[in-house]
C-alpha cells in the first residue's frame, strides 16, 4: 500500500485494518512475527528495494540482504537511517531492539549485533512487513 504523503496514511487502527491484510496488520500494528522460514521474501535474491507494506517507504536495498540462516529476511543496513527507527523491546521476557518504519510506525522486526561487515548488524525483518520492488533492469 504505497502512499504519497503522511497525511494520506490511515489515522486509526480501524483504518489500518481496512488497508492491510490480516497478517500484515498482526505484524505491523500488533508487533507480531511470522513463523521462521515461512516468509515470502526470505529467499528473494533479485535486485531491488524492500519497502514498508504499510506505507511504501523504502526500508532496505537488496545489496544489503544476506542469508543469516535465522528464518527471516536479514539485512546489514537500512536503505536510509532516516527511514527506520529503533526502540527497546522488553516483551517476551527479554530485551531486544525493535525496528520500526519511521514513516508509519509499523513494526518490522528486530536488530542484533551479530551481522556481517561492514556494519556488524543483522536487521531481522518479517516478510509480511515488507513489499519488494524489483529493479527495472531485471
Amino acid at each position: 500500500m504505497a502512499q504519497s504523503d503522511a497525511e494520506s496514511l490511515p489515522q486509526t487502527e480501524d483504518e489500518w485494518e481496512e488497508v492491510l491484510s490480516e497478517e500484515e496488520y498482526r505484524i505491523l500494528r500488533e508487533k507480531g512475527t511470522e513463523p521462521k522460514f515461512s516468509g515470502d521474501l526470505l529467499d528473494e535474491e533479485s535486485n531491488g528495494e524492500f519497502t514498508c507494506a504499510g506505507c511504501g517507504a523504502t526500508l532496505f536495498d537488496s545489496e544489503t540482504k544476506f542469508g543469516s540462516g535465522t528464518g527471516w529476511p536479514s539485512f546489514f543496513a537500512p536503505a536510509s537511517e532516516a527511514n527506520v527507527e529503533t526502540e527497546v523491546d522488553r516483551s517476551h521476557g527479554m530485551e531486544r531492539i525493535e525496528v520500526l518504519c519511521a514513516r508509519c510506525g509499523g513494526h518490522l522486526g528486530h536488530v542484533f549485533d551479530d551481522g556481517p561487515d561492514p556494519t556488524g548488524k543483522r536487521y531481522c525483518i518479517n516478510s509480511a512487513s515488507l513489499d519488494f520492488e524489483p529493479d527495472d533492469a531485471e
